[in-house]
This record gives structure tokens, sequence and C-alpha cells, in this order.
């Protein structure tokens, strides 16, 4: 702890001394003037404390928050890379989609470490808290308003939607 904010003892030698020789009226004077000085020092100290817990917890929703716009900002290379796969294969790029599978892979363990986890959709019933629905379509074998196609995955953190997934919404029509 730096020295220059240490509380100083209460009393010090002497200070008991200078106030029973000094008069009545002069021993209270000091003595209120020493409990004014005590509740200072308390109070100052209470303040230094505040100020660093809030200053603490400002970086800590600093960095949170770069954290939280670093994934947001690498979210669309995910996206990139999972278009790649589902585009199809040539025979000779199959050593091409095994690296793009495993760089895929790498980025997706990395966001699950961070507490970043993947919303699975298709074939669940449309939540707008959950979807965005980007269009319609018609599958008899679907209830409806069931998801019949993910467009973009969506992400959580716990609870918390992360990106909604852009989703197809089953409508069955009424004939």
């Amino acid at each position: 702890m730096n020295p220059e904010f240490q509380i100083p003892p209460a009393t010090k030698p002497g200070v008991d001394a200078i106030v029973a020789e000094a008069p009545a009226t002069e021993a209270d004077s000091l003595r209120q003037e020493l409990a004014e000085q005590k509740d200072f020092n308390l109070r100052l100290t209470a303040d230094f404390a505040n100020f660093r817990r809030r200053t603490r917890q400002d970086a800590e929703g600093r960095a949170f928050a770069q954290k939280e716009s670093f994934i947001r900002e690498l979210l669309p290379a995910l996206d990139n890379l999972e278009r790649a796969l589902a585009s199809g294969t040539s025979p000779g790029s199959q050593q091409f989609r095994q690296g793009v599978e495993m760089t895929l892979q790498q980025l997706q363990q990395l966001l699950c470490q961070h507490g970043i986890e993947t919303q699975e959709s298709a074939g669940q019933p449309f939540d707008p808290h959950l979807h965005e629905a980007v269009s319609h379509g018609h599958d008899p074998a679907q209830p409806d308003h069931a998801i019949i196609e993910v467009l973009q995955r969506g992400y959580r953190r716990g609870k918390k939607v992360f990106r909604p997934a852009k989703v197809v919404v089953n409508e069955l029509v009424a004939g």
C-alpha cells in the first residue's frame, strides 16, 4: 500500500499529554478537531476505495465490450467458411475442403471457449427473440411456422442472443 494513503494513527505520542495540560475548553476544541480529522481521513479512505472499485469495473467493462466487438467482426468470416463448405467440391479440391473444415472447427472451438455457442434452428419453431425471418417457404412435411432453412447461423452467450439466426419460415397455405 502506498504510504501517502495510509491513515495516520488516531493518537500520536504526546497528544494525550498536550490535551491533559490544556485548559478544559481548549481540550474540548482539540478533541473536536481530532474527531473531524478522523472523520475526514475515513471519508478520504472510503472515497479512494470507491474510486479504485469504479476504475476496475470500468476497465473490465471496456475489455468485455472490446471482446464482444471482436467476436461480432469474426462471425462473417465463419459464415464465409460455412458457405465455402456448402458450395460443393470438385474431386481435386478434397484437401482444400479439409483445410476449410479444420479452420472452421478451430474458430468454433475458440468461440466456445469464450462462451459463444451456436443455435440450432433448423426444424425448430420460429421464435422472434432467437430468429430473424428473411423469407417464407412452403413445405407440407413441416409444421406451420417451423424453420425450414437457415441462411445464417445464430449465436448466443448463455441465454443472451449474440446474433439472431437468419431463417426461412414455413407457412402452410390454407386452401
